[in-house]
């Protein structure tokens, strides 16, 4: 009887070992390289000399991890982004979780209007920020209108959030604004 029940636990062990080894998440990475790659000037308008240049769609460095998304968030209210962007409703800066982006959804370009900032309110970033806490930003910014996997976005803030959480947001294509006043 004891050496049933001894061989029961041990499959069953082994079975939850399995179990465990399976599961499919994110990788947690919590000591990352800064990236190497600021992000280069980017095309904001679709009028420009010359040859027509075609435009890539980059990825960001933390797109994939959970901890460096969290961490952006936390920046996000650190820095008091939530001033201007009211939590991503927008403001008296522009909204973050509707797919209305006046200047680019692509990553590099929100490297850009972070660290270079933007006129008429969105002040420059570069100097104060690494560009490890630019790309944090840029993760947590891109988890809000759900252009994130559901496994690395963060969950809200009841107290401060009165949206879904980012898990639960709609995944939107983030599209220039058409006529829309710069912020």
């Amino acid at each position: 009887m004891m050496r049933r029940l001894s061989r029961l636990v041990r499959a069953a062990a082994l079975a939850s070992a399995l179990v465990l080894a399976a599961c499919g998440r994110e990788e947690r990475r919590f000591r990352e390289p800064p990236s190497a790659n600021p992000a280069s000037i980017t095309t904001l308008s679709p009028l420009q000399p010359g040859p027509t240049v075609r435009e890539v769609k980059t990825r960001g460095p933390y797109d994939s991890n959970a901890y460096m998304v969290n961490e952006g968030k936390a920046l996000f209210g650190k820095m008091n982004c939530v001033g201007c962007h009211a939590n991503g409703g927008g403001g008296m800066g522009p909204a973050l979780m509707d797919d209305q982006w006046i200047y680019g959804s692509d990553p590099q370009q929100i490297f850009s209007s972070i660290a270079q900032g933007r006129p008429n309110g969105m002040p420059a970033w570069g100097n104060v920020l690494s560009n490890d806490m630019i790309w944090q930003l840029v993760a947590y910014i891109q988890s809000m209108s759900g252009q994130l996997r559901k496994d690395v976005a963060p969950t809200r803030n009841d107290d401060m959030f009165t949206g879904p959480s980012e898990q639960r947001a709609t995944k939107m294509k983030p599209k220039r604004a058409t006529g829309a006043t710069e912020h």
